[in-house]
């Protein structure tokens, strides 16, 4: 713990610097990689939509020692259409999952169920989501989606500044994109928890980038009277003095959301804690990335194209001169410590 807070302090201070700005291209061919990734298991796979969101039926068996094997083949004898998402939930519960059904089919699936498990037909909790209502609350959640990054980029323009703001709102939609493409790969259902875990972890991943943001402009207010560093070397100066502070902060976010996703979901079996655990746990490793390695660079990147900082960089190159090259020492007044003049000899005769 000393070594990382002592890591700290030198980072903060200047004494170590790491790199991350001036590798930008590196970070962006990491990030385009996970990015294709996610396209191609969307464009192979898609997005497992709950019933909530297209519409279909649930039934809920309660029962000891219930298995989906057994699930499967109940349904399999009434020949419903489509595919069935059969799961268990804890150890005495089965959850099947079908498109929508009209009456008939609906009782008969209640009936199979109850004959293959040994329970009465009353005892199947039953479930049935209309299309039209599935089709209503994907919007809904869309609008929400939309309207939160509209008040995010309005506050980060009047708070910070717009282009902190277009940057913060890159760093949002490559997390969004990447957790979505990993639920894709994982072929977790998309339920109205999985909707509520994005909308978290996109206010967790924008706190993060609002530190950072709110270090770089105290390095930058004053950056193009001082002459002593470009744009992008107080931004990397500014992400190196919250480093530390930003991977303790996620580490302790993410314990707790691992405990839940690995113990709650994998060995109690909570469907709901799944989809939810899951989404925050992806979203939190890459918000923390993005807020180090994604929005600074591309704050960067876009103010270097101003005059001003192009100006700056000029004066700042000028000076400490090319790559390579020492750096002349400015002379200060009263430094006695230049070549002194000797006294001429007198030539003796």
């Amino acid at each position: 713990m000393s070594k990382i807070s002592g890591l700290g302090g030198r980072l903060y201070r200047g004494e170590t610097s790491i790199e991350i700005i001036g590798r930008r291209r590196r970070w962006y061919a990491i990030s385009a990689i996970f990015i294709m990734l996610s396209i191609a298991a969307l464009s192979m796979q898609g997005l497992h939509l709950g019933i909530e969101f297209k519409g279909g039926s649930s039934f809920t068996v309660t029962k000891v020692g219930a298995k989906v094997d057994d699930a499967r083949a109940a349904v399999a004898t009434v020949g419903i259409p489509g595919e069935s998402i059969i799961q268990t939930i804890g150890n005495d519960k089965i959850r099947v999952q079908t498109g929508a059904l009209n009456t008939v089919q609906n009782n008969a699936v209640q009936d199979a169920l109850a004959a293959k498990f040994s329970v009465p037909v009353e005892s199947i909790d039953t479930q049935i989501v209309g299309p039209s209502w599935g089709k209503e609350i994907t919007r809904k959640a869309l609008y929400g989606l939309f309207g939160f990054l509209i008040c995010v980029m309005l506050y980060l323009a009047m708070a910070f500044e717009p282009k902190m703001a277009v940057a913060a709102i890159a760093a949002v939609v490559h997390d969004v994109f990447i957790t979505v493409g990993i639920y894709a790969l994982v072929g977790f259902d998309v339920t109205p928890a999985t909707v509520i875990g994005f909308l978290t972890i996109l206010g967790y991943s924008l706190y993060d980038t609002v530190v950072v943001f709110d270090k770089i402009r105290e390095n930058t207010r004053t950056i193009t009277a001082s002459s002593k560093s470009t744009y992008s070397q107080a931004t990397n100066l500014a992400v190196n003095q919250t480093l530390v502070r930003s991977m303790n902060t996620s580490l302790i976010a993410l314990l707790p959301v691992g405990s839940i996703l690995f113990v709650g979901a994998g060995l109690l079996g909570a469907g709901t804690l799944k989809d939810l655990s899951l989404a925050l746990f992806i979203g939190l490793a890459v918000g923390t990335y993005s807020s180090i390695f994604i929005a600074p660079p591309v704050l960067a990147q876009l103010r270097e194209k101003e005059p001003a900082m192009q100006a700056l960089a000029k004066r700042v190159n000028g000076r400490t001169g090319p790559v390579g090259t020492a750096t002349p020492v400015p002379s200060v007044a009263g430094d006695r410590r230049g070549p002194r003049n000797q006294p001429k000899r007198k030539h003796r005769k």
